[in-house]
C-alpha cells in the first residue's frame, strides 16, 4: 500500500511517499516534495491547494495520507494556516483515499516498538522531508 506522509509547516505541506509491498518498504520516485499555499491566500487559493494535493495523490496512486498532527496550543502549537491546510486535505473529494492524523505520542510509541528499518540519512530524501517520512512509516504500522 502506498502512503503519503505529510508534515504541515507554515503554508507548506511537505510530502513523502512510502510504499510497503509484501513486508518490504520502498520510496517511489517523486519530483514533488512540497505543495504550497500562496502567502496572502484567498478562498480560491485554498481550493487550488486542495486540487493540487488531490491531483498529486491520484497521480501517484496513494491509498492513505498520514498527517503529523499539530498541537492546538502550547509550546509546539501549529499555526492557523496549517490547520486550514489540514482541513483542506481531510476534505478533499478523493473518495478512495483514507486520511489519518498521527499524534506525536502515537508516533513516539510506534517508533519505540518499531524503529525505522534504515537510517533516514540513507533514504536519499531531503532533510526537510524527515518528519513526513516518519509519518508515512508510522502510517503503515499504526492501526
Amino acid at each position: 500500500m502506498l502512503i503519503c506522509g505529510v508534515e504541515l509547516s507554515g503554508s507548506d505541506a511537505v510530502v513523502c511517499l512510502l510504499n510497503k509491498d509484501t513486508g518490504q518498504f520502498s520510496l517511489p520516485e517523486s519530483k514533488i516534495r512540497k505543495i504550497t499555499l500562496k502567502k496572502n491566500h484567498t478562498r480560491e487559493d485554498l481550493q487550488q491547494f486542495q486540487v493540487s494535493f488531490a491531483e498529486f495523490v491520484m497521480e501517484n496512486g496513494v491509498k492513505k495520507v498520514a498527517i503529523k498532527e499539530r498541537m492546538p496550543k502550547g509550546k509546539f502549537a501549529g499555526g492557523a494556516i496549517s490547520f486550514k491546510l489540514e482541513a483542506a486535505i481531510q476534505l478533499m473529494s478523493a473518495a478512495d483515499v483514507e486520511v489519518s492524523l498521527l499524534s506525536p505520542a502515537t508516533i513516539k510509541s510506534t517508533l519505540a516498538s518499531n524503529p525505522l528499518p534504515v537510517p533516514f540519512a540513507e533514504t536519499g530524501l531531503k532533510v526537510f522531508q524527515e518528519t513526513a517520512f516518519i509519518a508515512a512509516y508510522v502510517g503503515h504500522l499504526a492501526k
